[in-house]
């Protein structure tokens, strides 16, 4: 009996065209999973967007409130009703660790030269 060929003209016919099939479908199928990548780098950008318009919402409708308003005015700027009494302590090592306090501005000296002699005084003072 005569051996058939291993690989027949059909068979080599049939290799030439799913290699064909499979080259013709690499790049498409490349640039579909490069898209759906994209996409899903969108979304994830698109959420944490929305995540912070929703905190900028709430920081809005908290900045509504007459009540909150005085609470951050009273504890960022110090301010109080009139007839109140505001107190400022100030931690006395702390204080002894600047050092001295500022001294006074001479008098008939202009501001800017006060200005340029305390940052000439800052400068030396790390020496």
């Amino acid at each position: 009996m005569a051996r058939r060929p291993r690989l027949t003209g059909r068979a080599a016919l049939l290799a030439l065209v799913l290699v064909a099939l499979v080259a013709a479908l690499a790049y498409p199928t490349r640039q579909f999973i490069a898209q759906r990548s994209e996409i899903a780098a969108q979304r994830s950008a698109a959420q944490k967007a929305q995540a912070s318009v929703d905190e900028l919402q709430r920081q809005k409708a908290r900045w509504q409130d007459p009540a909150y308003v005085e609470a951050q005015a009273r504890a960022r700027l110090h301010f109080g009703f009139p007839g109140e009494t505001l107190y400022s302590s100030v931690d006395p090592a702390a204080a002894a660790a600047v050092g001295a306090s500022p001294q006074p501005q001479a008098a008939g000296q202009p501001w800017y030269r006060s200005l340029f002699d305390s940052i000439d005084a800052a400068d030396t003072a790390g020496h």
